[in-house]
């Protein structure tokens, strides 16, 4: 996900760019716990309120142990002990009212999308999106920054970071990821070839018959055909078979494409929230009764180029992360190790004493960018963070994935190897909305910048 440039920390503005975001992080998070004037972030005081999750829930995804740890834990906002001050009083410029997600159950939607007619951007009744996403303001400047002719890629990250709205995810992603060009009159010129670039592609790699691949391409066909059913089996969409041939031949042309690394399982989960971001342009209401047979050709091979063309910038930016032996995802597990260690010592001891390493359970993690681990409704969000990262991106995840972790750093201690195991293999996550994952996001970015100062912090011993 290469951005050059773009990354707003580059430029001239990113100071106070860092500023308005880390404020209004601070706000959030304020409000979250309830705790005025300071985030909580180590462990050792007396816990804030939380909103608590009733009981583990099985994924099917982890289909490899059968039974759950037996733990019904609270979701932990923050640990305490040492306190980064906020300074809430200082003006930010932008945003000042905005609120976080109402503690509300995801609906079955795509990434939040309802079932109104499509262009109510402004509907601001809308649970399941997150509260910031759909703040009408906050609409009003995605509207007025999409109208330019000339999109600014740092303003636009800047808005993207908490939220998107959610019907105006395709064109947003689309530029955020590089695929769009910025300059509103070369856009659909840029688009329209690079949709025939990818459709070209299917009669030259995969219309053809298995006589005319060679073995390596056979068995690489044959390893995404037998993953295509297992993508998100929770939800019902995604088992369609046409949807599964459309999910495979994205997948098999970027393989064909990329020999560096070819296809390798994960990739499939990536593909997944592009898939549905780019089909709620021509698909409305609940996902679960979407029915891509009732597209045309034409719809079918542009949502598809245009998943084709999201995930390749995507991966560009990871690329190690998925060659042989993914050295990249190896290098993120041992950063994370160590961020986990300087942040909470107590959980890392305890995991270290108990004989658990950190990459028996979060190379999964890195591999699918914790697709498997929370609500599928709420990935678009977590998404939306994401791809505004740019080029910081896999140090971002870092810190997410500590924070993810943290969020049962009490539960953890009271467990030993076998109970752990379990327990991080089911963590319960299913009744998580976006107030949890915002806690999630918003740890992250904090941690970050506590660190920023320090960048040797994730490669000392």
């Amino acid at each position: 996900m290469k951005s050059g440039n773009d990354d707003p920390r580059k430029s001239d503005g990113s100071l106070n760019n860092l500023d308005r975001r880390l404020n209004q992080t601070l706000k959030s998070v304020q409000g979250l716990l309830k705790v005025p004037g300071k985030i909580l972030l180590s462990r050792k005081g007396a816990e804030p309120a939380a909103p608590s999750v009733s009981s583990p829930a099985v994924s099917p995804y982890r289909k490899d142990v059968d039974e759950e740890a037996g733990i019904s834990p609270n979701v932990s906002g923050a640990a305490s002990a040492s306190t980064i001050k906020a300074d809430a009083s200082r003006s930010n410029g932008s945003d000042t009212s905005e609120g976080v997600a109402e503690n509300e159950r995801p609906s079955s939607s795509p990434f939040g999308h309802s079932s109104s007619s499509k262009g109510s951007s402004t509907d601001t009744s809308r649970p399941s999106t997150g509260g910031r996403a759909t703040d009408s303001a906050r609409v009003a400047r995605f509207k007025k920054e999409l109208a330019s002719p000339a999109v600014n890629l740092d303003a636009l990250r800047e808005l993207a970071w908490s939220g998107v709205p959610p019907d105006m995810r395709p064109i947003v992603w689309r530029l955020l990821v590089g695929y769009a060009p910025p300059n509103a009159d070369r856009r659909e010129v840029v688009l329209e070839r690079k949709r025939q670039e990818y459709i070209d592609c299917i009669p030259q790699y995969y219309d053809i018959s298995d006589a005319d691949r060679t073995e390596d391409e056979r068995t690489m066909l044959r390893q995404i055909s037998v993953d295509a059913p297992r993508t998100v089996p929770d939800v019902t969409f995604f088992q369609h078979p046409e949807m599964q041939t459309s999910l495979i031949r994205v997948l098999y042309i970027w393989a064909i494409r990329h020999p560096a690394s070819g296809y390798v399982q994960g990739i499939n989960d990536l593909a997944t929230p592009f898939i549905v971001v780019f089909l709620s342009e021509y698909l409305e209401g609940d996902m679960e009764n979407w029915d891509i047979t009732k597209l045309t050709p034409e719809i079918v091979n542009n949502y598809e180029a245009d998943c084709y063309w999201c995930l390749s910038k995507l991966l560009d930016g990871v690329q190690d992360h998925y060659t042989f032996a993914q050295p990249g995802i190896q290098r993120l597990v041992f950063k994370l190790k160590e961020l986990v260690r300087r942040i909470d010592e107590p959980v890392s001891t305890h995991i270290e004493e108990q004989g658990l390493e950190f990459l028996q359970f979060a190379f999964r993690w890195f591999n699918c960018l914790l697709i498997r681990e929370i609500p599928f409704p709420l990935v678009g969000r977590l998404w939306d963070t994401y791809l505004s990262e740019g080029d910081a991106f896999p140090e971002y995840l870092v810190y997410v994935c500590a924070s993810f972790l943290l969020t049962w750093s009490d539960q953890l201690q009271q467990l030993d190897f076998q109970e752990m195991v379990l327990f991080i293999q089911h963590l319960p996550t299913k009744n998580w909305t976006h107030q949890e994952l915002e806690m999630v996001l918003s740890r992250a970015f904090m941690w970050r910048v506590m660190f920023q100062q320090a960048p040797s912090h994730l490669s000392s011993g």
